[in-house]
């Protein structure tokens, strides 16, 4: 019979695995000196925006990591880590961990990896620099939408000024 231990890092190995797999993005983040119950809000934010957190030693993170073909962000499982798991909008994670970052600076970003790009820190804070999905996609809408709408005003004004020109023609007559 295995020990409670060994069954427990088997099964926290195999969920990152896992994990890793249905996620878009994975952020690393080092979350010493942060109280618990701030961790707890963070967990809260991120699972409302399907994204979780997990803490795990991190002798089992390396090896998940390892395995699952990220060996270059075991360098950043150094002390007391978690990994966030983001199966949508990574953009949007990004902000709301640094949002955390502005109230609680003893939590660090250290990298993660986007796909099969990794990133390192500066490039997680660039991405939550960029705007929100909703609205990068109004403002391709409003890119899409404006020279139709100069085509509309254009024939409005055609349309306008040959009712005008009819109207002056009517007066002139009727004079």
């Amino acid at each position: 019979m295995k020990k409670i231990g060994l069954v427990f890092k088997e099964v926290s190995e195999s969920r990152i695995k896992t994990t890793l797999k249905d996620s878009d993005a994975v952020f690393i983040i080092k979350y010493s000196g942060v109280a618990s119950p701030d961790l707890c809000s963070l967990r809260q934010t991120l699972k409302g925006s399907k994204a979780s957190l997990f803490v795990v030693k991190n002798s089992v993170a390396r090896r998940a990591l390892k395995d699952s073909g990220l060996e270059v962000l075991v360098k950043n499982i150094e002390g007391p880590c978690g990994m966030v798991f983001i199966k949508d909008e990574p953009v949007a994670i990004s902000k709301s961990l640094f949002e955390f970052v502005k109230e609680h600076e003893q939590l660090k970003i250290e990298g993660g990896s986007l796909k099969d790009k990794v990133l390192e820190k500066s490039d997680i804070e660039a991405m939550s620099k960029l705007a929100s999905k909703e609205v990068l996609r109004a403002q391709v809408v409003m890119t899409l939408n404006s020279p139709i709408s100069g085509i509309v005003i254009t024939l409005n004004q055609i349309l306008a000024k040959f009712v005008y020109c009819i109207d002056q023609i009517k007066q002139k007559k009727e004079s």
